[in-house]
């Protein structure tokens, strides 16, 4: 139950962002460029750690199953998102993102420790970014802020139930565990490419914010080597 426990990482840093929030409101600019780096950084984490156990798993078709599935999943949210109005669509697909987040970690343990562990800080990242704009935008809707941040804390609790339910994962026969693997590839692809990186580029470009991209690209096939 490893992703268990790890998941009390991007939680703490969902609060610490939900807190900074209340407290003042980042720059554009600054959120752009944390997204940008959250972005490269799971990017990397999918790249280095998730897609090798896809190509090598020993058949194509776990990888066409798990794929499609995690494509009409990611599409399904997308059209979500699009009749999801007011605060209750707004907790509806953050307890989705968080969900599949805790999924994913869960998947990311059965890869492996280090697997595990780097997709720790990818998704803390994300998830830092998301108590940040959450806690933004629900206070549209709720006047307290104590209140805004308990309701964060309440969905930050699909983290670890998203871990749980991927934990039989590991007894699961190897095809049906590359089918997972295909899955959480595609869902951390689209996290990276529908989701943070079209927020991000919502602000005009700068060179440095887009290079925070690689940066974070970067630092974590750093981590992973010294890791290895």
């Amino acid at each position: 139950m490893a992703a268990l426990i790890y998941t009390i990482v991007p939680i703490t840093a969902a609060l610490a962002g939900a807190l900074v929030a209340t407290l003042t409101k980042p720059s554009a600019v600054l959120v752009s460029a944390i997204q940008h780096f959250a972005a490269g950084v799971i990017f990397a984490a999918a790249a280095g750690e998730i897609l090798p156990d896809v190509m090598h798993g020993g058949s194509a078709w776990p990888t066409v199953i798990g794929g499609t599935i995690g494509v009409a999943v990611m599409l399904l949210i997308k059209q979500i998102e699009t009749y999801a109005k007011g605060a209750i669509g707004l907790l509806t697909m953050v307890g989705i993102d968080l969900l599949i987040d805790g999924l994913v970690l869960g998947v990311g343990f059965v890869a492996g420790a280090s697997t595990g562990m780097l997709l720790t800080i990818a998704l803390t990242l994300e998830v830092l970014f998301l108590g940040l704009t959450v806690t933004n935008e629900l206070t549209e809707f709720v006047s307290s802020r104590l209140k805004v941040i308990a309701i964060l804390a309440g969905l930050l609790l699909l983290l670890p139930v998203g871990a749980i339910l991927a934990a039989p994962v590991a007894m699961l026969p190897k095809p049906v565990i590359m089918t997972f693997f295909a899955f959480g590839l595609i869902a951390l692809l689209y996290l990276v490419i529908e989701e943070l990186l079209v927020e991000a580029h919502e602000t005009p470009d700068r060179p440095w914010v887009a290079a925070m991209f690689f940066a974070g690209f970067l630092i974590l096939l750093v981590i992973e080597e010294l890791m290895s």
